[in-house]
């Protein structure tokens, strides 16, 4: 028994360094956290080779009892067994990726097993695919909302496949096989199944942690980027953010572009890529030409003219608002090993924000052109508050989940592209404004997920025109003020249908509960500073609703304890783009 236990031990050691490499690819770890279908498929095949290795470096064992030790087994004799790790396959399998792929991981082994054996002790089919089910099963149970149970579930669910293995041996093969292989079986699948959970945990949290510390750093490079980007894209600016970017990050140079000349570049290679002069290598061109990011490995790629030109790769992102190529961020290495897909991820993500940036303060600068105060002060109000909210939303969603992060990421940069959009005209088509309103709903519920549900009842057409962000001012107010206290069954109703020939009503209604009396006789009709900013911004909207459509348009309140609708009459416009149809 003592021998056979060192034996399995050099197998386990074997199986662990093999997981242990397993575990340290992104790919592997990224198909445990999805999940998905072609997760499974994917995760179905990896452990099915691995179970297949177990039965291979497997012990074998004689019908006399004794143990012996080829490198690898390609054929067993009927009357002989074998003593290997495919139960700890089999659990890891079904623990990290659930019964389904637990089953059919069972499957191929028990199979396996069958077959190289020459067709005998076909119950090990039935045993492994039954704890493939059973480990799987228990295991989603008891690991409640985490990605997997605790260590001391592993060594339940591990010790007690195995010992539904052993009954299964004890019924087909006898008491004196299982008294040879239970305890060094037993032992160390059961030990090789925790090692192998909190190898995948301790790699995953020192991951989140990484991210974490990562997030921080880029919280506070933006924070102090965005000061310079607010001010416009010019060589002052550029340089402050050059410098920012450069004391937080390991690259080796940074540098800013407009769309023809460098506006600053930071660290190696300042001698000869130089502020206010063209840009000189061919991949910031071609990435300003096409508006794509791209990357180069060596300096051919770069393709600088400067015959001692230090560096040797390069990650090179456009900087875009509106969807117009504006200029270019790049970070560059002196050492092309340094380029990995964390720093390409990472200038992506700067890239995007700075993008951000600079649309926020395009938008600031547009805003103090316009002359109609409404709308002045609309985008006062919005662009600020919002920003630094949806910041707050990404910091937090950078910690857990990166794909969220990204798609709250993009979901502001829709809102504030439709804010400097929509915020340079007094009317918006019905389109136009429910895109906004769409994206700033869709931060909210990033925010808070599944607190508020936004429905719509619309019967004109997508092309009929509205004031800019009447919408967005209805639906943020029921968002920030009708539920106070109330974490789910938010609703909220826009519905835009006809009313007569001549105008359509536009109704939002919530289900929260409702306007304070002293606030209703003062709510249109001057700014209400306890409300923190809401009541001036509907002040504000009905005051442009009587400028541009008379009296008849003036925003009606109806309200109770059972929740709040705001009703406006506008008359029927359709954009130009509509009438030329």
């Amino acid at each position: 028994m003592f021998n056979l236990l060192i034996l399995l031990a050099e197998r386990l050691g074997f199986i662990m360094i093999l997981a242990f490499l397993l575990v340290n690819t992104s790919f592997f770890r990224n198909l445990i956290k999805s999940r998905n279908s072609k997760a499974q498929i994917w995760l179905t095949l990896i452990f099915s080779i691995f179970v297949i290795i177990s039965n291979l470096t497997g012990v074998e064992i004689t019908n006399s009892k004794e143990v012996v030790m080829p490198t690898i087994i390609t054929n067993l004799s009927q009357s002989y067994s074998i003593a290997n790790t495919r139960t700890l396959v089999i659990t890891t399998a079904s623990l990290t990726a659930g019964p389904g792929v637990g089953m059919v991981v069972g499957l191929v082994g028990g199979l396996h097993r069958f077959i190289f054996s020459n067709f005998s002790d076909s119950f090990y089919i039935v045993s492994s695919v039954l704890i493939g089910f059973l480990v799987g099963k228990i295991g989603d149970q008891v690991r409640g909302k985490q990605l997997y149970p605790s260590i001391f579930w592993v060594g339940i669910l591990g010790l007690g496949a195995e010992f539904i293995q052993m009954a299964f041996i004890c019924i087909f093969r006898g008491f004196d096989l299982v008294k040879l292989v239970i305890v060094p079986m037993a032992f160390l699948n059961t030990v090789g199944s925790c090692l192998f959970i909190e190898i995948l945990k301790t790699y995953m949290s020192n991951e989140r942690q990484l991210r974490a510390v990562q997030t921080k750093d880029v919280l506070e490079l933006t924070n102090k980027t965005l000061p310079y980007f607010r001010k416009g894209l010019d060589v002052d600016s550029a340089h402050h953010v050059c410098e920012i970017i450069k004391t937080y990050t390991n690259f080796d140079a940074v540098g800013i572009t407009d769309k023809v000349n460098v506006l600053a570049h930071v660290g190696a290679g300042a001698d000869h890529h130089i502020a206010n002069e063209p840009v000189l290598t061919d991949l910031s061109k071609t990435v300003i030409l096409t508006g794509k990011r791209r990357l180069a490995h060596c300096k051919a790629e770069i393709g600088c003219p400067h015959p001692h030109c230090p560096l040797a790769a390069a990650i090179v992102i456009p900087l875009q608002v509106n969807q117009q190529t504006i200029g270019a961020l790049k970070v560059y290495f002196t050492d092309p090993e340094k380029l990995t897909v964390v720093e390409e991820n990472l200038v992506a993500g700067l890239a995007t924000i700075f993008s951000g940036q600079l649309a926020i303060g395009i938008a600031e600068e547009q805003t103090s052109l316009i002359t109609e105060a409404e709308i002045k002060a609309l985008q006062v109000q919005i662009s600020p508050h919002f920003f630094f909210n949806a910041l707050n939303t990404i910091a937090a969603l950078m910690r857990v989940d990166i794909d969220k992060a990204r798609t709250a990421v993009m979901q502001l940069s829709i809102f504030f592209r439709s804010s400097l959009q929509n915020g340079q005209e007094k009317e918006v088509t019905l389109q136009q404004e429910k895109k906004h309103v769409d994206a700033y709903m869709n931060l909210e519920n990033l925010r808070f997920p599944n607190r508020f549900q936004l429905q719509y009842h619309v019967e004109v057409s997508s092309k009929v025109l509205i004031p800019a962000f009447c919408l967005q001012i209805f639906v943020e107010n029921a968002v920030r003020h009708a539920f106070k206290g109330q974490k789910n069954n938010n609703q909220i109703l826009v519905e835009i249908v006809p009313y007569d020939d001549d105008y359509f009503q536009i109704k939002v209604s919530d289900n929260g509960q409702g306007i304070k009396q002293q606030i209703q006789t003062q709510i249109l009709k001057e700014p209400i500073i306890e409300s923190h900013g809401t009541g001036t911004a509907l002040y504000n909207l009905n005051r442009r609703f009587l400028g541009l459509y008379g009296s008849i348009s003036q925003i009606k309140i109806t309200t109770s304890a059972k929740g709040t609708s705001f009703i406006v009459l506008i008359p029927w416009q359709l954009s130009k783009e509509e009438i030329d149809l």
